[in-house]
């Protein structure tokens, strides 16, 4: 989720002081930074192409498959804090070991889950991927904005958000090629007993091999990263706020786009978990899932191009007008894209992430406003707000499981509604 490496400032609160910044050394760490960016952005929306493989192979109702991303959405809610807690004792540099192991251990833990075929084991392999995935998150903002002048932070932050972006449209890409084009002619509702068991280990031995491959990766990583652990110097660490910052929460401004944080992230995920599994409907594309995996690309890879094209627009157009306006177009592509069939229902729904592209940084700088020095409590929150892509997705399943994916639609629609009226809301400075 292209969302997932978004979260803006100094999440944990921290305040540091290096010299890092004025050494060539500076330019060799921000490599190992953009490459967590890239790797955490796609190992997030890899879940898009694991939800309809699973679905298979356990013969999962919507509901129950939306399980793999409430565990994995959930680890921002239970780690989120804990996480930032962590970075303060033991610095940035550790703090980003830490978190790769953590991802490390997650991505190894698909083996055990594939060898027994269990869907829990595969549940809390994501939990365990996605908790490091948190930590890493938690480091990865504010390091990156560390290494450098000053006046060029914002532009290093977006260009290290390009390869999140980056990481959601190709990892999706590659992952449907090697996980889905596996999918047997034979259906896992054919079988049971010992076939079913055994059909089950075959057709997940591609998803632990592409996870033991990422482990592989993420080693070198942070193997990397712990030859700089320290060359951080006087890194100091602001006291946490009291209550976690929740009394933010108290200011509409801030606490309405909170909760639009909570649901563009629901919405943008329901979305992505969905699309291969709807372009594959007789009514859409009426092609195989091994086929049309790749398409989930476009979808991201609108999400990329729009922050490039936003990016320019908000120089000239008021930001809440900008963030009403996409949510709007959000809606009338889910309208068209329910309500037609063939190219048009598909490649409608693939657009919406072009208007997803500008949402996240626009939310944030408009419910932060004006927080001046409680600007790391916003922004902490934010990140917990997040957990929206574990609560959204489900509900998202349960309708369909009762109406259809078209009508399903219905839940990502009623949360641009809110983000629309607040970009309204908040469509005058603070």
């Amino acid at each position: 989720m292209a969302m997932t490496g978004e979260v803006a400032a100094d999440p944990a609160g921290e305040a540091l002081d290096s010299d890092l910044g004025s050494t060539a050394q500076a330019a060799s760490l921000r490599y190992f930074v953009f490459a967590l960016f890239f790797i955490f952005g796609g190992i997030t929306s890899l879940n898009d192409v694991l939800i309809p493989k699973l679905k298979e192979l356990f013969t999962l109702s919507w509901t129950q498959a939306m399980l793999i991303q409430t565990c994995f959405f959930a680890a921002y809610a239970l780690i989120g804090i804990p996480g930032a807690r962590l970075v303060k004792r033991i610095g940035y540099m550790r703090g980003a070991v830490t978190g790769l192991l953590i991802m490390m251990a997650g991505c190894l833990l698909f083996i055990p889950a594939s060898q027994f075929a269990v869907y829990a084991l595969f549940l809390l392999a994501l939990f365990v991927l996605a908790a490091g995935v948190v930590v890493v998150q938690v480091v990865a903002n504010p390091l990156i904005s560390l290494l450098g002048p000053a006046r060029t932070a914002h532009s290093r932050l977006t260009f290290a958000q390009a390869f999140n972006s980056l990481g959601t449209t190709v990892f999706p890409v590659i992952g449907a090629t090697l996980i889905l084009g596996s999918l047997a002619s034979v259906s896992a509702a054919d079988l049971a007993g010992a076939e079913l068991a055994a059909y089950r280990r075959a057709e997940s031995e591609a998803i632990w091999q592409g996870y033991l491959g990422l482990a592989a990766a993420i080693a070198v990583v942070a193997l990397a990263v712990w030859l700089f652990r320290n060359r951080l110097r006087e890194e100091a660490h602001a006291p946490a706020a009291r209550f976690g910052g929740f009394d933010l929460l108290r200011r509409r401004r801030f606490g309405f786009g909170a909760a639009c944080i909570f649901l563009y992230v629901g919405a943008e995920v329901a979305i992505g978990s969905i699309i291969i599994n709807y372009l594959s409907e007789a009514r859409v594309f009426g092609q195989p899932e091994s086929v049309i995996g790749w398409m989930i690309g476009l979808y991201w890879g609108g999400a990329m191009v729009g922050r490039f094209i936003g990016s320019a627009v908000l120089r000239v157009v008021s930001p809440g007008k900008a963030l009403s306006a996409t949510a709007g177009g959000a809606i009338v592509l889910l309208l068209i894209s329910a309500n037609s069939a063939g190219a048009v229902a598909g490649y409608s729904l693939l657009a919406i992430g072009l208007m997803n592209s500008i949402m996240f940084p626009t939310i944030f700088s408009l419910a932060c406003e004006k927080l001046g020095p409680r600007l790391a409590d916003g922004s902490g929150l934010i990140n917990v707000a997040i957990v929206g892509g574990a609560v959204i997705p489900p509900l998202t399943g349960a309708v369909a499981d009762r109406a259809g994916l078209a009508f399903a639609l219905v839940v990502p629609a009623v949360c641009y509604v809110l983000i629309a009226l607040y970009g309204y809301f908040a469509r005058r400075p603070a």
